[in-house]
């Protein structure tokens, strides 16, 4: 055989599937996980977590479920702190977005609205699939326009929408005119170090993760160094990188749920179709929950651009203190306290 043949990327679905099972294994309540096939053979990695103390399971399955959508390059184990405290009274799921983590890696089309809508109808069927009628949907980052766009298509399965630190919701900002209109004045934008429009461009002739793909047995140690945040979040959990190589395996497979995301958003992460131009299209009696961590890239100001748009719509805004964009895992007591807060005002 071809010398070069025989070169793999230190990854594969059951070293993703090993990291996993290290994570859950953290967790006390019971913990149901399978494969959700939908009509079109792809599957959805999913997991039910309930709780076992509970004993009249009658009660906790009158209880609207939870359902948790994460962000790009994610996957379920990164709920790992908030999924025990959340099922305390009610189920809740979570699953693998199509194309990430251990569900199915299909093509997706390039273009924006296609491949927002694959993203969509997968979340749909995976819903129809459970038989769940309906449901509290909270979405992280990605998960958070995604969730957004599934409750203006299908707003009868939704009893409360809660975003956490949702991407791709504000306009990217115009090109603002300098001088006082006269023939003097000159289209100016405000522009970044040149520094970060190399690196820009760089990332965006890549798919965003064919850096970490690309360095192959390093790959795990670019994770370490680029976001040693991560390792830190959990680290009373795990004494060891279990984070990082999750992370690095959810994300070192083949490319298909990032295409989707590369289709959808434009250079420096603005999306091509910015959500607060469709909020609207929500139901004016629908409650949506607004988080944002204080210490995030994200603007917590879009979240009041959404409180004003949809007027007197039951519409909140929450700021977590001393949490950045993982809000789930840099303040998990404070995240699991609010979102359990916000549940029971559905029941």
């Amino acid at each position: 055989s071809h010398p070069f043949t025989d070169f793999r990327l230190p990854t594969s679905m059951s070293l993703l599937k090993s990291a996993e099972a290290k994570i859950l294994a953290c967790l006390q309540n019971d913990v149901w996980s399978r494969f959700v096939t939908l009509p079109n053979q792809n599957r959805i990695w999913t997991l039910k977590v309930t709780n076992k103390s509970v004993r009249k399971h009658k009660d906790q399955a009158a209880q609207t479920p939870l359902v948790m959508v994460h962000g790009f390059g994610g996957g379920v184990g990164l709920w790992i702190r908030n999924l025990d405290a959340l099922s305390c009274s009610r189920t809740v799921y979570a699953f693998d977005l199509l194309g990430f983590g251990r569900s199915s890696r299909p093509s997706f089309p390039s273009d924006a609205s296609l491949a927002e809508e694959q993203f969509i109808t997968s979340i749909e069927q995976w819903r129809q699939s459970l038989g769940l009628e309906r449901m509290i949907l909270l979405g992280h980052s990605l998960g958070g326009y995604l969730a957004t766009s599934y409750t203006i298509q299908y707003p009868e399965r939704v009893s409360h929408l809660i975003l956490v630190d949702a991407w791709g919701f504000p306009e990217r900002p115009q090109p603002q005119l300098q001088g006082s209109g006269g023939q003097g004045s000159e289209v100016k934008r405000v522009s970044p170090p040149r520094w970060v429009k190399a690196l820009v461009s760089l990332f965006s002739f890549f798919n965003p993760l064919a850096i970490i793909r690309a360095a192959g047995p390093w790959g795990p140690g670019l994770v370490n160094r680029f976001r040693p945040d991560f390792k830190r979040k959990f680290e009373d959990l795990f004494d060891d990188d279990t984070m990082t190589q999750y992370i690095y395996h959810c994300n070192a497979q083949n490319p298909s749920g990032e295409v989707g995301f590369k289709a959808m958003s434009e250079s420096l992460g603005w999306a091509k179709r910015p959500m607060v131009q469709r909020v609207h299209l929500l139901p004016p009696s629908m409650p949506v929950s607004m988080l944002y961590g204080a210490l995030s890239w994200v603007e917590s100001s879009t979240g009041n651009t959404v409180a004003q748009i949809r007027g007197k719509s039951p519409t909140s805004v929450m700021l977590i203190e001393e949490a950045s964009h993982h809000v789930y895992a840099d303040q998990p007591e404070e995240f699991n306290r609010v979102v359990e807060s916000i549940c029971n005002t559905v029941d």
